[in-house]
């Protein structure tokens, strides 16, 4: 019974990890005073005030980036996501 749970438990983390890839986050950094798309789930602590997301498109992230309030409205283009 032990060995059926742990195959779950990795079954569902692999799959979970799989899901995640091709997703966007924007996120507030403080040091630069901008609004940054990235396409890591970040840990929001230190330069990171805030994250919003994930979303499944850079056309969403930056669509959402443009209704965010703390954004600076002069954002640069989000072509190349970090």
């Amino acid at each position: 019974m032990k060995s059926l749970l742990l195959a779950g438990t990795v079954i569902v983390a692999t799959t979970v990890v799989g899901l995640a890839e091709g997703l966007y986050w924007v996120v507030g950094n403080r040091a630069t005073n901008t609004c940054d798309i990235v396409t890591s789930n970040p840990i929001v602590d230190g330069n990171i005030w805030f994250a919003d997301g994930p979303y499944n498109s850079v056309d969403d992230a930056k669509l959402a980036r443009s209704t965010i309030s703390q954004c600076p409205r002069d954002q640069p283009p989000a072509d190349n996501p970090k």
